[in-house]
């Protein structure tokens, strides 16, 4: 696509990430040539949304550029004539995921932003709201592009192509970027020099890489990072527990994995160091709002007009930039070589035609063209087909509302216990979320009328948050 001024709009503007999304626009000034940026929050976030809405508006003056920065809460109207749209929101703000992760690890399983129990709900939250931007986007930008990168990424971008009928929807992750990093700084070959194909979903892909001179480097990397040489492993994830990899599962698979595997192939000692931050009221998401609070104090400082180092610590750093990348790609046809979620189209031969994977592509005027993976062995594919048939269930559950649909969900997902204690935690979290989820209302009051012990339980346990 090519136009002279561009109409950019941030779902979800006062997010702390916004000031590296800002950055990433200034550092593509050449490529982008932006006329209005739009921030929209909603009520819940207004004081956050005008705090780091003075810090863009700093950042770009003296950058030097006279692009137009609105703050509003009036999502539909910010929508008119937008070029692209960024998502960026979270449904029911921090506090929503510390139900996410509390409510599970109090019965000890596993509490997390995108896994088990935690990330079905966060998608349950999320995804009504997606269709509702994209029934906006209908009216208002109907030849708008769709990035995003509000979590669970996978199932929201599924969510959007596949059952909302947005094609121009493209998913970011920041996870493979920090894998390339890794990987190029292991081999001391410059990232550029390097070809990577990654596959799979959010969250739950594996990878590859070569050298210029053809030869591959997955093997070597696999001992370089993995080894039983390495006194560490390099996890790039500020989010997520260090545990180490068995080097011979990852020898055996041939694969480079996700950090988020861990969650899988060491399941148990990630659950053992959930429940130990559980247990000192440390989960993830407590941490989280003590970092956010700093950075809004930060961002507060009428002399600050660039991006503080401490947003690294967030957990999320490079997302934005994926994102500007990604707008600059598409509208100068560059061609990027990036890691999206994007329809499948038979680039993994062993997932649904029209599902939604992640996956090396380059990133056109047209949208992504990945690159064709075909099979994985056995031992990817297996955890990767079932991975997907969580992720499909989960789907159906958030846009019908079907509490069915949900508790077989919840069946499905390995991190998740069988039998009672997936009911259990389906009906507390149901309970604990029920602001943010109008599809299931009828079976929440079902819940409350005739269920007191676990509506007790959610509230005692909250209140010791």
């Amino acid at each position: 696509m090519s136009k002279d001024a561009l109409k950019i709009v941030t779902i979800g503007g006062g997010s702390s990430y916004t000031p590296e999304l800002i950055e990433g626009y200034i550092l593509r000034k050449a490529e982008l040539p932006i006329k209005e940026i739009w921030l929209v929050d909603i009520e819940a976030g207004k004081n956050k949304l005008e705090i780091v809405g003075e810090m863009a508006k700093r950042q770009i003056k003296a950058a030097g550029l006279d692009w137009e920065v609105h703050l509003t809460l009036d999502r539909f109207n910010a929508l008119k004539d937008a070029d692209f749209v960024t998502t960026q929101f979270r449904v029911g703000l921090l506090d929503a995921r510390v139900k996410d992760e509390r409510i599970p690890l109090s019965h000890g399983v596993l509490g997390q932003e995108t896994n088990g129990a935690g990330g079905m709900f966060k998608a349950f939250r999320t995804i009504p709201i997606i269709g509702q931007i994209i029934a906006d986007m209908r009216v208002q930008c109907p030849d708008a592009w769709l990035i995003n990168f509000t979590n669970p990424a996978g199932m929201v971008t599924e969510a959007a192509i596949k059952h909302f009928g947005w094609k121009k929807t493209i998913g970011l992750c920041n996870v493979p970027i920090g894998h390339r990093k890794v990987a190029a700084e292991k081999l001391d070959i410059p990232e550029n020099e390097l070809l990577f194909k990654f596959a799979g979903i959010n969250h739950f892909h594996w990878h590859r890489v070569w050298d210029q001179a053809g030869a591959e480097r997955t093997d070597e990397l696999i001992d370089l990072i993995y080894g039983p040489q390495q006194s560490e492993d390099d996890n790039h994830l500020k989010n997520i527990h260090s545990a180490q990899f068995h080097y011979e599962q990852l020898k055996d698979l041939e694969l480079l994995p996700c950090g988020y595997h861990r969650y899988y192939y060491i399941e148990d000692e990630m659950l053992k160091h959930s429940i130990e931050e559980f247990e000192k009221g440390e989960t993830r998401a407590q941490v989280v709002k003590k970092t956010e609070a700093r950075l809004f104090e930060l961002y507060k400082d009428p002399a600050l007009d660039y991006k503080p180092e401490e947003l690294s610590q967030r957990g999320g750093t490079h997302y934005s930039d994926a994102a500007c990348e990604v707008i600059a790609s598409i509208q100068n046809d560059k061609r990027t070589d990036m890691v999206v979620s994007t329809a499948n189209n038979g680039t993994i031969q062993d997932m649904p035609y029209d599902c939604v994977v992640e996956v090396s592509a380059l990133i056109t005027a047209h949208g992504a063209e990945p690159y064709n993976w075909g099979e994985f062995a056995p031992a990817a594919r297996g955890l990767l087909q079932g991975m997907k048939a969580m992720e499909e269930t989960v789907i159906r559950a958030a846009v019908t509302g079907s509490y069915g649909a949900a508790l077989q969900a919840f069946t499905i997902n390995p991190l998740v216990p069988g039998g009672t204690m997936a009911k259990t935690l389906l009906d507390e979290l149901l309970y604990a979320h029920k602001e943010h989820l109008p599809q299931f209302a009828d079976k929440i009051a079902e819940i409350e009328a005739n269920q007191p012990e676990t509506v007790t339980y959610v509230d005692e346990l909250m209140k010791s948050n």
